[in-house]
């Protein structure tokens, strides 16, 4: 827990330190009024007393009173100012640290837990700050203090109080052991329900497609309900809490006046109004020490979901991104958009077994290289080595002459214009979504966003939208087709104006027709930049200048469209699953 704190700043430090003597202002005048209390007793009771001395008394008190609530006041406004700031910046760190992350950190943390860390859990710990400096701080304080001040008033009084604590460390003793356990499983218990909603929401056209909306709602239920029952389990433990302590301070008090009586009965009449005053002060004492162990309980309410909380977030930002930042910003000089993977292997980590086994080729600028083989061959995984999505186990991968993994992130990926397997869409226009992300320039202007969509085969459908290129898009692009999203994607790629166009499989969503007008568009309209194409269809593949089979991780065929026809059965055995042999002739 405290681990989390290396984070706040020298100025929130300044904060804390001025809070920290406001609460020593507040305790002090907390435990000066039990001090006029007693005078005012005295006061009472000793005849020939002037009133004007008792409402001087009276006055003292009142200003020990508004002065603890001034600085209460301060206290808190400095305690939000510092764990808003703090937490603000934590959820900033998180997610900046998020996005340096390569695949291999998301799939290892998984999307829900981030996005639960990055919420719940920083609330969290800003609750424990908000808190902390106005409880933490000041229970001890006020503890120490008030036992300095009963101390040698009566025995037995302080044998009292002593039974009480003890009662009261019992009692946070059991919060320890039975309940601390059950925060931390709260909150993985959290981050599940989290996914559960996130892949309800994400596959709803799915779920309502295969009537399983029972299903999911009893999966959504059995993840709730445990959610539930756990923290049911705590909230019924620290129900207890209450009760005991309204007992404690009760009894407390209860005996402290059994006790003051007892010894008020068997004193000399001298010192009788001694000890009556003795027993006003010890009772108002007493009471502050419960009261600051009552603090303490409350912390300890909140400690164990924070402490689990800040080592969930300590864990993101201590995690090192397996993907580090190169320093080289362009490749050789007289080299521009050449691919070349030099025997490369792959597998994935903590996997057995290699997914890319020994892959070598080299693409020059301006030419096409696809590559094609059954599901799971490693068509995807091969093309993701290239952005650095992941890094080679073996081999190396050249860009320009130069190996990827020694450029900076920024000017490797102003290289790329990458299309993915799935189109992804942002909330916004259709211009925002073309002219997405940056390319090192100053923007893109609206000619360019409407080339770039005219190119991608878009046209036609963005400028029938009402507000043509200024139409919303919804979040994920909800709003527009399955193809016209894919569009979309490839004009983002293309208004880029990379040297290196990367296509995952983008051409799946498109008809035949649209998908060659399409490629036709682009080769003429974009020469000189190189494309990688990963597809299922023979048809997007055929005029390409060369073609790699992968089986299995491996390539089995290399070549254009007729070589391998006549050298590959793999590829032949695809093509004439897709084509018929006069349209694979022609």
């Amino acid at each position: 827990m405290i681990k989390i704190f290396k984070y706040l700043k020298p100025k929130e430090w300044i904060q804390a330190v001025i809070s920290l003597v406001f609460i020593a202002l507040q305790v002090w005048l907390d435990l000066k009024l039990p001090d006029y209390m007693a005078e005012i007793t005295q006061l009472v009771q000793t005849t020939g007393s002037e009133m004007s001395e008792i409402w001087k008394a009276g006055g003292f008190m009142l200003l020990c009173a508004l002065g603890s609530l001034v600085s209460a006041i301060l206290v808190g406004f400095f305690a939000a100012r510092i764990a808003s700031s703090f937490s603000q910046r934590l959820r900033s760190m998180l997610f900046n640290k998020v996005e340096s992350f390569s695949m291999e950190e998301i799939n290892r943390f998984s999307t829900s837990s981030l996005i639960t860390r990055s919420t719940n859990d920083i609330t969290q710990i800003q609750m424990l700050v908000t808190m902390g400096l106005q409880i933490i701080i000041k229970a001890p304080i006020m503890a120490v203090w008030a036992v300095t001040k009963i101390a040698g008033k009566g025995y037995e009084w302080s044998l009292a109080t002593g039974a009480a604590v003890l009662i009261l460390l019992v009692m946070i003793a059991f919060i320890m052991v039975f309940v601390l356990p059950k925060f931390r499983k709260m909150q993985m218990l959290t981050d599940n329900l989290t996914r559960v909603a996130r892949e309800n929401l994400t596959g709803l056209r799915v779920v309502r497609a295969y009537n399983a909306e029972d299903y999911q709602e009893q999966k959504f239920e059995t993840a709730n309900e445990e959610l539930t029952y756990t923290n049911l389990f705590t909230n019924r433990a620290m129900s207890i809490m209450m009760p005991v302590m309204s007992m404690i301070m009760s009894g407390l008090s209860l005996a402290i006046y059994w006790i003051g009586a007892y010894l008020i009965n068997a004193a000399q009449a001298t010192d009788r109004l001694t000890l009556f005053s003795n027993m006003v002060v010890f009772s108002s004492y007493a009471m502050q020490v419960i009261m600051a162990f009552l603090m303490l309980v409350m912390i300890f309410i909140m400690l164990p979901r924070a402490s689990v909380s800040a080592k969930r977030v300590n864990e993101v930002l201590d995690t090192q991104p397996t993907i580090k930042d190169g320093v080289v910003t362009e490749g050789l000089q007289g080299i521009k958009g050449e691919v070349t993977f030099n025997h490369v292997s792959f597998k994935y980590p903590d996997a057995a077994d290699y997914v890319i086994h020994d892959v070598s080729f080299t693409v020059k600028q301006g030419e096409t290289i696809a590559f094609i083989g059954s599901t799971g061959s490693g068509k995807s995984t091969l093309i993701n080595l290239v952005p650095r999505f992941f890094d080679a186990t073996e081999g190396e991968v050249l860009i320009d002459g130069v190996n990827v993994q020694e450029y900076s992130m920024e000017s490797l990926y102003n290289k790329i214009g990458y299309v993915p397997q799935k189109a992804v869409m942002f909330k916004g226009t259709v211009s925002s979504n073309v002219a997405y992300g940056d390319n090192g320039s100053e923007g893109y202007s609206e000619e360019e966003v409407k080339k770039a969509v005219q190119i991608a085969q878009g046209a036609d459908f963005v400028e029938k939208m009402e507000d043509g290129y200024n139409a919303s898009i919804s979040q994920g692009g909800t709003n527009v087709s399955g193809g016209q999203k894919q569009r979309l994607a490839i004009a983002r790629a293309i208004c880029r104006k990379p040297e290196i166009y990367i296509f995952d499989d983008s051409f799946s969503a498109l008809d035949y027709k649209t998908d060659r007008v399409l490629r036709s568009v682009l080769r003429r309209e974009t020469t000189g930049v190189t494309s990688m194409i990963v597809a299922q269809r023979i048809g997007t593949i055929m005029d390409a200048d060369q073609i790699i089979v992968l089986d299995e991780g491996k390539v089995v065929g290399n070549g254009t469209h007729k070589e391998l026809l006549r050298d590959c059965d793999v590829y032949r055995e695809i093509a004439m699953s897709q084509l018929s042999e006069e349209e694979l002739i022609s």
